[in-house]
């Protein structure tokens, strides 16, 4: 006879699982621009590739550079209501979208989206590091690898959407906010955080300033990762659109890419917690632009496993670095979430309008060509990274 499982221990994995759904819709909204590009240069005149690049950069400056603040106050005060409340304003800022009657209302509504899944990220990243027990990078590495799973739906699901419907169709896609906003609100973990004051900017800045040595290249390569990966969301649909594929299979291929980084973002939890940080960062960055080169010079299947494999390399660090920064920083977990995955993600994707600015200029091959030169960058950074001892 098998035993049941303790209380405690279901209503823990409960509570993952309920973190986990709703970090997998969280990134699917946070891919939701991308796919509206090629439908905007159809219908707007003038829209470039400079404008495609700066309306993804509102979003991702904004959702990234106002994390580390969130992170601030979740790490002393905590704040269970940011993860419901950000995932309802981002599905409500970016359903009016399609209703936008300018360019520069999209900006708005883009940054103003962005906000919703900064407050979202370093709460829930708080609650999976205590949630997470003695397995934080496994579980941790499931938390993103569902939110690379979502990023991987976005594609599938609203290109076929507004092709069929329009962009007035993004009125219809507030109703997946609501639905998991309301099981946030009810199911999220109550996570206790000590009776203490806020310290000092000082005190916490002292505290970035011990870990720096590990902190900068740390923040440095996931700054020129989401250089890459925020300028692939961006300038891939319009790439496949000038090479003549349809926008049902050009997000095909991008719903690859971003699966299988989902698969190589769990992999990649499990053999940093074997072999070290610091070598699985290094390492999968190093292989993931042969890889991608590797894609465009091949054809059909071939190409598509190409492909699979960049994508799996480029994203397998992508908890791993989050992690990092937590160990780097163990008494403001939720503010080194913030900068891991806020700030220099932030900083990279303000550097994705150069990008886009590349690709009106030099035109799109040659932008591509530099994103995917990046990774192998962001490895050779890694390299100045202390070696950390998992635990």
């Amino acid at each position: 006879m098998i035993a049941a499982m303790p209380a405690k221990d279901t209503k823990r994995y409960s509570e993952i699982g309920v973190l986990t759904v709703s970090h997998m819709l969280n990134d699917l909204y946070s891919n939701y621009l991308p796919q509206m590009l090629p439908f905007l240069m159809a219908s707007l005149q003038g829209f470039t590739v400079t404008k495609a690049a700066i309306l993804t950069a509102s979003f991702s400056i904004t959702s990234s550079i106002v994390q580390p603040v969130f992170g601030y106050f979740v790490d002393n005060l905590g704040r269970r209501w940011l993860v419901h409340v950000g995932t309802l304003w981002m599905a409500v800022m970016l359903s009016l979208t399609g209703i936008a009657d300018s360019y520069w209302m999209l900006v708005v509504l883009s940054s103003l989206a962005g906000l919703g899944t900064a407050a979202f990220h370093p709460q829930a990243a708080s609650m999976m590091n205590v949630l997470g027990g003695k397995h934080k990078a496994v579980i941790f590495s499931i938390f993103v690898a569902f939110g690379n799973i979502g990023f991987a739906f976005g594609p599938l699901l609203l290109v076929p959407l507004f092709q069929a419907f329009g962009l007035r169709a993004t009125m219809f896609t507030v109703a997946p906010g609501i639905v998991v906003a309301l099981l946030l609100f009810f199911f999220a973990p109550q996570i206790q955080v000590s009776a203490k004051a806020i310290p000092s900017l000082r005190n916490v800045l002292a505290s970035i300033r011990a870990s720096s040595r590990q902190l900068v290249p740390l923040v440095a390569v996931i700054a020129v990762r989401s250089m890459a990966y925020t300028g692939m969301l961006t300038l891939l649909p319009l790439f496949f659109a000038e090479k003549q594929l349809s926008k049902i299979a050009a997000s095909h291929l991008v719903t690859i890419m971003l699966f299988s980084g989902a698969i190589g973002g769990i992999l990649g939890g499990f053999i940093s917690d074997r072999y070290g940080r610091k070598p699985l960062i290094v390492a999968s960055l190093m292989i993931s632009t042969p890889f991608f080169f590797a894609f465009l010079a091949t054809q059909g299947t071939l190409s598509i496993i190409f492909l699979a494999l960049a994508g799996a390399s480029l994203l397998s660090s992508f908890s791993v670095t989050v992690v990092a920064a937590q160990e780097a920083i163990p008494d403001n977990k939720a503010l080194a979430a913030g900068i891991s995955m806020g700030l220099a993600g932030g900083l990279g994707g303000m550097a994705v309008i150069f990008i886009g600015r590349l690709g009106d200029v030099w035109g799109l091959t040659q932008a591509v060509y530099v994103l995917f030169s990046l990774p192998v960058v962001a490895g050779l950074i890694g390299l100045s990274m202390r070696k950390q001892h998992t635990k």
